[in-house]
């Protein structure tokens, strides 16, 4: 195999700068975004601060608007439609399931302050809705959640997803989205739960387990209701119903006259 030439690795060194100058500018814009919001930032501060020109940002990015989509994917990675896909196979048990969903939820605090970031990104685009949230709602949001109901529904054995399924589905995955709201609070009470790769393993380990708790909890209480329904009885049980009769109508004969 021939060495690689001058003008290969010149080019080799200016893909590798480059891709270290797109990073620069989204993580300086993940920062900016999340403490000042979307209209309060300039691509002048973003460029400042990523210490590139502002025609960078149009080259990498398209546009302001298209940094600001970037800055809500790339930074924790991952990919709402391949977590949709994983949890969607036929067959799938439902501990199977909720270990898929509970780990692509958790993995994302492994990135320590850039997680913090995007936290208060989503926690701002919410408050001081763009025209982003819409994109955001129906991909990392809807899409994700009805995926679990339709899990939850095939484990339940149930045509169609109802009220109490949502309330399962919201708790389900509102125990991954509370370490997310209280890093700060946990950080505060307990540092060494969210301090390591390890212990943020060992919390999607106790995630799964509670899930699964909180699946079989609903099951039964599903079996106990439909126990406690009363039985229709059975046509042949039925009790007959007594059809009234019109009553008879007695036609008085006049005597006849004797002859």
């Amino acid at each position: 195999m021939s060495a690689p030439t001058h003008q290969a690795l010149s080019a080799r060194a200016q893909r590798s700068d480059g891709a270290q100058a797109r990073d620069r500018i989204l993580y300086a814009a993940l920062a900016l975004f999340a403490a000042k919001g979307f209209a309060k930032t300039s691509t002048r501060q973003i460029a400042t601060a990523a210490g590139a020109n502002i025609a960078a940002i149009s080259y990498y990015f398209g546009d302001k608007a298209g940094l600001y989509a970037a800055t809500f994917t790339e930074p924790m990675g991952g990919n709402a439609g391949d977590l949709i896909t994983l949890i969607e196979v036929a067959g799938l048990p439902i501990e199977q399931t909720l270990r898929i969903f509970m780990t692509a939820y958790v993995e994302p605090l492994k990135h320590g302050e850039i997680v913090r970031q995007c936290m208060r990104l989503h926690l701002r685009e919410m408050i001081e809705p763009t025209t982003q949230w819409p994109t955001e709602f129906e991909r990392d949001i809807k899409g994700p959640h009805e995926a679990l109901v339709r899990a939850l529904c095939r484990h339940l054995k149930l045509r169609q997803p109802d009220d109490d399924v949502h309330r399962l589905a919201l708790a389900v995955s509102g125990l991954a989205m509370q370490l997310f709201v209280m890093q700060d609070v946990i950080d505060a009470l307990a540092p060494s739960l969210l301090d390591t790769p390890q212990h943020i393993d060992t919390w999607s380990g106790r995630l799964v387990a509670y899930a699964v708790a909180m699946v079989g909890a609903e099951t039964q209480r599903r079996t106990d209701a439909r126990r406690a329904e009363p039985l229709a009885p059975s046509p042949a049980h039925a009790p007959s119903r007594s059809r009234k009769r019109a009553p008879s109508k007695r036609i008085a004969l006049k005597p006849q006259p004797a002859r």
